[in-house]
């Protein structure tokens, strides 16, 4: 496996591979990595004859008073782990490389961010669609891939890439889950014992309410004030938000259209932030 820290670096990799009739597959990631992260490095090597990952903690997607600053780090333990998992090549930009100084141009999308997540933490999506973008542009990937848990930024990053006429096939992979069903995520790393005991409720309560989908009921706002009651009970638990919505445009929905409905959640869990969601 090969480290790259520029720009030249990756656009001649990614040349090379190119003329030589081989596909390039991509993983971004901001480091910390665990198992789901893992999971889709397996996955883009078995749709990719090359894969490259990117570690990256992109500044441009943490608002004020967010978690840039003590975002988990541990690039040693990191390129061991994409070493395992099958990784070519990583690319391990620096803040100057992504955003050299007079750096002023942002890509925006504006429909599927809007919501969820884009009410919540309006700078995020603008920087998740620029730094992408950009890593796009450096990679120039066959296909890159980016999991399920992180749902509304798959639909953006589709979205954009549509959009944008941008060569590049869009993979989910399926969100990978602890024992205990907890979706895995580096920001889980700032919970206690007893912290990540109170998380459980969150993949608990996504559970109950897809028994209650399979079970016949289809009133989205039925299911959104059961979610809502069902956090409530863990103490620790306070509720961003809870909404039924197309997979796709992230637009709320009236009634559950089965295998084209989405229960998308985001609570704090004292003080860390968790998002997550389940097909309906």
């Amino acid at each position: 496996m090969q480290t790259h820290d520029t720009v030249s670096a990756m656009q001649q990799l990614a040349r090379e591979t190119h003329a030589a009739g081989k596909t390039l597959g991509f993983v971004p990631t901001m480091g910390a990595l665990h198992q789901g992260h893992l999971d889709l490095i397996k996955l883009a090597a078995t749709k990719a004859d090359v894969v490259v990952v990117s570690i990256f903690v992109n500044p441009t997607q943490f608002g004020p008073n967010e978690d840039f600053d003590r975002y988990p780090r541990a690039l040693e333990a990191d390129l061991e782990l994409c070493e395992g998992a099958g990784a070519h090549h990583v690319f391990l930009p620096t803040k100057d490389t992504i955003y050299p100084e007079g750096y002023s141009t942002y890509i925006e999308e504006q429909s599927v961010a809007a919501p969820l997540e884009g009410e919540s933490r309006p700078a995020f999506f603008r920087g998740v669609t620029t730094v992408v973008a950009k890593l796009f542009n450096i990679v120039q990937p066959d296909i890159a891939v980016f999991g399920q848990k992180d749902a509304q930024q798959l639909a953006v990053v589709r979205k954009m890439v549509t959009d944008l006429h941008i060569p590049v096939e869009i993979v989910a992979g399926p969100t990978t889950r602890d024992t205990d069903g907890l979706a895995l995520s580096s920001r889980n790393a700032y919970l206690t014992n007893s912290q990540r005991e109170g998380a459980r409720a969150i993949p608990q309560t996504l559970e109950k309410i897809k028994a209650m989908v399979d079970a016949g009921e289809r009133r989205a706002e039925r299911l959104v004030a059961e979610t809502t009651h069902l956090l409530a009970d863990e103490r620790r638990i306070r509720v961003i938000y809870v909404a039924v919505v197309d997979p796709t445009t992230m637009k709320k929905q009236t009634d559950v259209e089965p295998g084209n409905s989405l229960l998308a959640v985001a609570a704090w869990l004292d003080q860390t932030r968790l998002i997550d969601n389940t097909l309906l």
